[in-house]
């Protein structure tokens, strides 16, 4: 059996954990909760201690993806998600891409502008 290096070993992130990931307040995630029913991250023990998997981190991935990143109103991103699930995915995923490509040309430019 291979050793699968890319594997996620993680299987629960608190919410401080999500929310640094995204760059938001706990309360924040904790309002999309109520916002977007399909976000439900587990509960456990009697203080109710959020854990989030990567399923939730991707709908949090998808969510910040509408209203942080691409400025849409909560009742927008919900329209788009309900009508458009696999779309929204798709278009997160390739926004999420792009930006990392922006990211590594933006560093290349800088190592190119050292050199001359």
């Amino acid at each position: 059996m291979a050793l699968n290096l890319n594997k996620n070993l993680k299987m629960y992130y608190s919410i401080k954990e999500v929310a640094e990931m995204f760059g938001v307040n706990e309360s924040t995630l904790r309002y999309w909760e109520t916002e977007f029913p399909y976000l439900k991250p587990k509960t456990s023990g009697p203080a109710k201690i959020r854990q989030y998997q990567e399923k939730d981190i991707e709908q949090i991935k998808l969510i910040h993806n509408l209203v942080k990143v691409r400025g849409f109103k909560l009742a927008a991103a919900k329209r788009i998600i309900n009508a458009n699930r696999d779309g929204a995915d798709k278009k997160s995923e390739v926004l999420t891409k792009l930006i990392s490509i922006r990211e590594q040309l933006q560093s290349l430019k800088k190592q190119m502008d050292y050199l001359q």
